[in-house]
């Protein structure tokens, strides 16, 4: 019998931002018992006092924080209550080499440890649409399948611990990037006189055109860049890859230039606005003394 089916209604939540807020509400309305807790308190149903109190309820917990070195601090603090009947599941965009430190904390006091970032939006994590990208054991994801399949759409196995934050990792360096050009493209067409609309109808018929430039376009012409994934959230992202390739000494000329735009977008204090805010840059109501980027 899997540990699920032992326990199949108790799960805890760790992080309630826009993704993990919203995960756990998928969760309740699906019938499990849901334990949470955040840095910050928040009024939320079971909201507890520390997190080894959720290891205490519940043998299955998700955690989505904001970086490498939040998940090593929930990891220490969940220790001493984990068992071998805990897994631990990092939901988070974390840097490879603190996945696996993180994993080797939960292993040895007993417990399994998947690795487990997501891509998704807002709109997606309140549908339970998220995709996982699994690095861990495939025994261990079979155990806690049945929950990541209530919040998500698809689960791939990508390979080991470690392996998933690079692949996650890697998609972001292509939708920063791609966000970005974009900007620039709706720049150049309203700079040349044309209707920016016209620039959507062309997308969508253009092999460059995709699920993210025709989620983002709409959001650039009406300049509403309420957060679906922040632009802090995806400098860091965009910072591992960085490091990263530093240290692998692979050249990465795109993703370096658009990580310097998204670091001076932050400090014009847009790093809680969505990621395609970088295009503000290019519109008239960018905040009084902002100059262009380049």
């Amino acid at each position: 019998m899997s540990l699920f089916q032992e326990n199949p209604d108790k799960v805890g939540v760790i992080g309630l931002g826009i993704i993990g807020s919203r995960a756990a509400e998928v969760l309740r309305k699906a019938g499990y018992h849901v334990y949470v807790w955040n840095r910050s308190p928040k009024p939320a149903p079971n909201f507890l006092g520390s997190p080894g109190e959720i290891a205490q309820l519940a043998e299955i917990v998700q955690i989505f924080v904001t970086n490498g070195e939040a998940l090593l601090e929930i990891v220490g603090e969940l220790k001493d209550r984990l068992t071998k009947r805990h897994i631990i599941i990092n939901n988070a965009t974390v840097d490879p080499d603190s996945a696996r430190q993180a994993a080797e904390l939960v292993e040895s006091a007993g417990a399994a440890f998947l690795d487990s970032p997501f891509t998704g939006s807002k709109v997606a994590a309140e549908n339970g649409s998220l995709v996982y990208y699994v690095g861990g054991d495939a025994a261990v994801l079979e155990r806690a399948r049945t929950l990541l399949e209530t919040t998500s759409k698809e689960i791939l196995l990508v390979g080991g611990v470690g392996e998933a934050s690079v692949i996650k990792i890697a998609t972001n360096m292509i939708s920063a990037a791609t966000v970005e050009v974009l900007s620039e493209a709706y720049a150049l067409t309203v700079a040349s006189g044309i209707d920016p609309e016209r620039l959507a109808d062309a997308l969508e018929h253009n092999g460059c055109g995709s699920p993210l430039t025709a989620m983002k376009i709409p959001v650039i012409i009406e300049g509403d860049y309420e957060p679906h994934f922040s632009l802090k959230n995806m400098l860091k992202d965009a910072q591992f890859a960085v490091d990263l390739a530093n240290r692998l000494q692979v050249d990465i000329p795109a993703l370096s230039t658009t990580a310097s735009v998204m670091f001076k977008a932050v400090q014009k204090g847009w790093g809680e606005d969505d990621y395609s805010v970088v295009a503000r840059n290019y519109q008239a109501d960018a905040k009084p003394g902002d100059q262009t980027l380049s």
